[in-house]
This record gives C-alpha cells, sequence and structure tokens, in this order.
C-alpha cells in the first residue's frame, strides 16, 4: 500500500484546510486510516482515525469538534477536514494505513503501532 498526502499548506488561525491521503491498490475498503502528526522537536501524535467501514471515527481531545475524517472508497481516498485551525495545530501531517485484521476500542487506533504503512507527511502552518 502507498499513501500519498496532500492539502497542506499556511494559513491563518481560525481558518480550514482540508488534506487528503490517496491509497494505492485494490484492499484500501478493508484498511483502517488514521491521521498523526509531528511538531518540530515532539514526538508523533494521533489526531483522528476511521475503521475499514467508516462506520467508527475516534479523535485525538485537542481537536475534537474542529477536525473530522472521512472516506471515500470509491476514490481511495481519506480525508481530514480541519476547522478553525490554531497555531498549535502547526505540524506535518502524516496519513498511515492499519491492515486487517483489524482491533478495537481508542487505544488500538490512537497508537501508532498499530499501523502497517504511512505517507511522507505534509506540512500544515497555522500562523497566528
Amino acid at each position: 500500500v502507498q499513501l500519498v498526502e496532500s492539502g497542506g499548506g499556511l494559513v491563518q488561525a481560525g481558518g480550514s484546510l482540508r488534506l487528503s491521503c490517496a491509497a494505492s491498490g485494490r484492499t484500501f475498503s478493508s484498511y483502517a486510516m488514521a491521521w498523526f502528526r509531528q511538531a518540530p522537536g515532539k514526538e508523533r501524535e494521533f489526531v483522528a482515525a476511521i475503521s475499514w467501514s467508516g462506520g467508527s471515527t475516534y479523535y485525538a481531545d485537542s481537536v475534537k469538534g474542529r477536525f473530522t475524517i472521512s472516506r471515500d472508497g470509491a476514490k481511495n481516498t481519506v480525508y481530514l477536514q480541519m476547522n478553525s485551525l490554531k497555531s498549535e495545530d502547526t505540524a506535518v501531517y502524516y496519513c498511515a494505513a492499519n491492515a486487517p485484521p483489524p482491533g478495537t476500542g481508542s487505544s488500538y487506533y490512537n497508537n501508532r503501532r498499530s499501523y502497517d504503512y504511512w505517507g511522507q507527511g505534509t506540512q500544515v502552518t497555522v500562523s497566528s
């Protein structure tokens, strides 16, 4: 599986961006997907995840109510809609894929070790 992120950029605080992650391969629909981010000098942290069916979503507390993860099976793409952006959202955002069989629960989906494939990342910079 290859993952290619896009949609990053520079935005003012309070603005919005939508990140996309295009996945190769015919088995996309069976993979749980997630977004992580890494700011300079910090550990990579969980942002959001979506189950293979799209029926379950998980969010970090810091982005709940502002970010929305979704997926489009026909396009083999997962999205991260980011609204009300803050300067602390500035980071490189990475897409990740979890090969089946999937685990269960938020503690599984928010653990970066649960993911088998990673994209190269896209930079998001929020100016205050």
